[in-house]
């Protein structure tokens, strides 16, 4: 069924949504897969970093929360890690400052004593019909957000994880079926995929896993935040399920790559799709 059309001011609001995106608040349940790990979530207020900060909670781990400026969703995040018996840190800013992404992990190494998984979720996109009408500016912030800021992240974060540590990178099915309406997006996701697999093997030898996790049609606030309501409307409607995925239905792969149970996976990217095939 398609959710009703909606529009949002960027970044966008999960409480505003309708319906409100199920990132297993009510559903999740953890089995001690990361337990006394500490994992950085970049985009952890809502969608689909709200669901893997909330799984990682539950699943043993103490959770950095980075967000932009969504105070709101950000400190729901919290309470439900709080919940799970865990420390929640949140750390506002914008990741496109290579500054902030260092920030990001000296506070969680002095906060929390280490890192041992390094979500980069983060994202940024807007919707254009023509090249021409893409800013020069808006196309430098998407690469500064989506890609540049995993650099610095790892860069950061690389000299004080140990072996078994991992790195997870949201790609995305437009990695290599680009919509040609996210022009700048799609490019980055591409990146994203491809870095990730440069890391796995820069990495390999220090014990570290690399990977990334390409999702489908995702219901976050980055759709009625970046698309026009009659596109949010059919947004996930063309996919072999018919639907869009709910954030939860990634916090298992996410969960998996983190954890020993994906001990041998490394370099890889994991569709979670609804059908649509990556190649």
């Amino acid at each position: 069924m398609a959710q009703p059309p909606q529009q949002q001011e960027v970044p966008g609001i999960q409480s505003k949504m309708d319906p409100v995106p199920d990132c297993g608040e009510q559903s999740y349940r953890g089995s001690g897969k990361l337990t006394g790990k500490v994992a950085v979530i970049t985009g952890a207020d809502s969608g689909i970093g709200r669901a893997v900060a909330i799984a990682f909670a539950r699943e043993g781990a103490d959770v950095v929360i980075s967000f932009l400026s969504e105070d709101s969703d950000a400190k729901e995040v919290a309470g439900y890690v709080e919940e799970a018996g865990r420390k929640a840190l949140l750390i506002p800013g914008d990741v496109s400052d290579p500054q902030h992404c260092r920030d990001i992990i000296s506070r969680t190494v002095q906060e929390l004593g280490g890192i041992d998984v390094l979500v980069n979720n983060a994202a940024f996109q807007m919707n254009h019909e023509t090249l021409e009408e893409i800013p020069d500016d808006e196309w430098d912030h998407t690469f500064a957000t989506n890609v540049s800021a995993m650099f610095h992240l790892c860069k950061a974060a690389v000299p004080h994880m140990k072996p078994g540590s991992s790195i997870i990178g949201s790609s995305s099915v437009n990695s290599d079926s680009p919509s040609p309406t996210l022009a700048p997006y799609a490019a980055t996701k591409a990146a994203i995929a491809n870095l990730t697999a440069s890391l796995a093997q820069m990495l390999g030898p220090k014990g570290i896993r690399v990977n990334s996790v390409a999702p489908g049609p995702i219901w976050t606030p980055l759709i009625p935040a970046t698309m026009p309501p009659d596109k949010v409307e059919q947004f996930g409607s063309d996919v072999p399920l018919g639907r869009p995925g709910q954030p939860v239905e990634l916090a298992p792969v996410y969960v998996l790559l983190a954890s020993d149970d994906g001990s041998y996976v490394s370099g890889a990217r994991v569709a979670v799709t609804g059908g649509r095939p990556i190649l």
